[in-house]
């Protein structure tokens, strides 16, 4: 069965969010941001606290440096498709807002599609090898290993109750810890996808935020004359 079993968990996964993302927009929308607000906050707070510990009482957690990289890592990767789903990512727009209408629709299209084949590509590429590439491994690959040979994280323990209740070992299994790098990529891909889709219906002009260059021309223009 190889990789396919998770292929099909990941397929399910996007259709399952699709369809509540179509039925509770909002609550969906709000329920993504407060997971990456969650994240970032326990980063600070993990961060805050360890200095408190290190400096004022010479001791400290010793699992938060792998624990703020972790979670570092479930920000980032849950980044990419958040900002590609609010048009949150930076880019040079001034070749696409320099052309004609239809010209820049067709290059924001092509940049949604390398953005999902990107995301594809990293998730699983051994698709590519249709195309006559020498190419294996992936995101899913990588994972289905980690999950095949078990092994634990360096510092991250299990709870004592968790361990007692289901006979787990004491470290976190990686497995757990990086199913992030498979989900996170493909959240990239099936953003893109919808950015796609949008762009091509009109419903949206850029894949990336196109405002930044604009405010900050608008703020200084005058600042020469003061």
């Amino acid at each position: 069965m190889g990789a396919y079993w998770f292929h099909g968990v990941l397929i399910i996964f996007i259709v399952i969010l699709w369809a509540l993302e179509k039925k509770f927009p909002k609550a969906m929308a709000s329920a993504e941001e407060s997971l990456l607000v969650l994240v970032i906050t326990s980063i600070m707070a993990v961060s805050f606290f360890q200095v408190i510990a290190r400096y004022g009482f010479n001791t400290g957690w010793s699992a938060a440096l792998e624990y703020n990289t972790t979670a570092f890592s479930w920000l980032i990767l849950l980044g990419m498709g958040y900002g590609l789903r609010t048009s949150l990512h930076l880019g040079v727009d001034i070749i696409i807002k320099a052309v004609p209408a239809p010209m820049t629709k067709a290059l924001s299209l092509f940049g949604a599609a390398c953005c999902m084949l990107y995301g594809l590509v990293l998730l699983d590429s051994s698709w590519v090898a249709l195309l006559g590439v020498d190419t294996k491994g992936g995101a899913i690959d990588y994972w289905l290993k980690m999950y095949k040979i078990g092994i634990g994280s360096e510092e991250l323990h299990y709870p004592g109750f968790i361990q007692d209740a289901f006979g787990v070992q004491s470290r976190i299994h990686r497995w757990l810890l990086l199913l992030i790098l498979p989900l996170g990529l493909a959240l990239m891909a099936f953003r893109s996808l919808q950015a796609f889709v949008d762009i091509a219906t009109g419903r949206r002009k850029l894949l990336i935020s196109g405002h930044e260059a604009e405010d900050m021309v608008e703020e200084n223009k005058h600042i020469l004359k003061d």
